[in-house]
């Protein structure tokens, strides 16, 4: 996948580089990320970042998935990460996700790339939907939603497993 270009940042395929950057990204984001994905954790470790690296590396070469970073366009530092993923190629669709570190929040790096990402999905994977799913509460992210013209279409109970919780989520949907 070539790099998308998305406002003042980039959306490309992680590079074996960026783990030391991921790893400060996670230390930095426990309080604002940490709190819906728990992968983002006080002990967030370089060899978590070069496993997940290596995830998102082989799923962009098998087009399983799309898992990659954001960067600052200026100057290629990390800001945070987006992905296409939970493919279903019977329906057409999959999911979408992001999170941005908290130093970099708030600067419309999270609808940018999601918009990016979404339009590649689109137009180069032919999808016919793109879901977003989100626990309940998380205000940020469905403000993402909205702002890339994701339409909220209610309250899945128990759609997401957190830690080993099941928990509701809000679902929206994109469509082209």
């Amino acid at each position: 996948m070539e790099p998308q270009t998305a406002g003042a940042f980039v959306v490309r395929p992680y590079r074996t580089g960026d783990a030391a950057e991921l790893v400060r990204a996670a230390r930095e984001s426990v309080a604002t990320v940490g709190r819906w994905m728990p992968w983002c954790h006080d002990g967030y470790v370089a060899a978590e970042a070069d496993e997940w690296i290596a995830y998102a590396l082989r799923c962009v070469t098998e087009r399983s998935a799309y898992e990659l970073a954001v960067v600052d366009a200026r100057d290629d530092r990390l800001v945070g990460g987006v992905g296409l993923n939970q493919f279903n190629p019977r329906n057409n669709y999959c999911n979408l996700g992001y999170w941005v570190r908290e130093t970099r929040q708030r600067q419309g790096a999270a609808t940018a790339a999601a918009r990016a990402l979404a339009r590649f999905g689109f137009d180069a994977l032919r999808l016919t939907r793109i879901e977003i799913v989100m626990q309940r509460d998380n205000v940020a992210s469905a403000h993402v939603a909205e702002a890339i013209g994701a339409r909220y279409e209610g309250v899945a109970r128990n759609r997401l497993v957190v830690g080993e919780h099941p928990v509701d989520a809000k679902v929206y949907g994109l469509v082209p």
